[in-house]
């Protein structure tokens, strides 16, 4: 007698419902279906070249792929990690530089307004000192220009005092004098 399998099992269309237990016995005397622990059997024996196959083929892989890779893989996040830290190493170093170029940026600047200050002031007394020695120059050119001026006036007063008799003496003689005659030229009364 030939077994027939799942898909050719046929299925009463209406079973008797007079005994519970007869209807169990006719549905797997019907169905003829292994039992699932005999499938899991023979799928676990079936299956054991695969596994074996994907367990051999996940060592190999692992000693010459996933192992090598990893260990590049940490030595590049070394490197990664190492070359961070120098970078910001070096980061640190240039603010540092850059703070002391600052500094020494101002400190001369501190220097050469110091020097220009000081230059400013210098010239400055010197043209303070100048203006002193002009205004005293100036005030003893006027002092001398006004003693010799008082001496001019003095020396003139003196000579127009002197002139004075004989000055006052020629007036009057020409006021008193004949008033002119109109046949004498008026150059003559003169």
């Amino acid at each position: 007698m030939r077994s027939l399998g799942w898909s050719e099992a046929r299925l009463p269309t209406q079973l008797p419902r007079a005994d519970p237990g007869q209807r169990r016995r006719k549905f797997r005397r019907n169905n003829l279906m292994p039992s699932i622990g005999h499938q899991l059997g023979e799928l676990f024996l079936g299956a054991a070249p695969t596994v074996l196959i994907i367990l051999i083929f996940y060592f190999i892989l692992r000693t010459l792929f996933f192992q090598p890779l990893l260990k590049v893989m940490a030595e590049r996040d070394g490197r990664t990690i190492g070359a961070q830290k120098a970078a910001e190493a070096a980061q640190a170093a240039a603010a540092e530089k850059v703070k002391q170029y600052q500094e020494a940026l101002k400190q001369a600047r501190g220097k050469v307004y110091a020097e220009q200050a000081a230059t400013r002031k210098k010239l400055l007394d010197e043209r303070a000192a100048q203006l002193k020695d002009a205004r005293s120059r100036a005030t003893g050119e006027v002092g001398v220009a006004k003693e010799r001026v008082a001496k001019e006036l003095a020396a003139a007063r003196r000579d127009v005092e002197a002139l004075v008799p004989q000055l006052s003496v020629e007036i009057a003689r020409r006021i008193l004098q004949a008033p002119p005659r109109p046949s004498t030229p008026a150059r003559e009364a003169r």
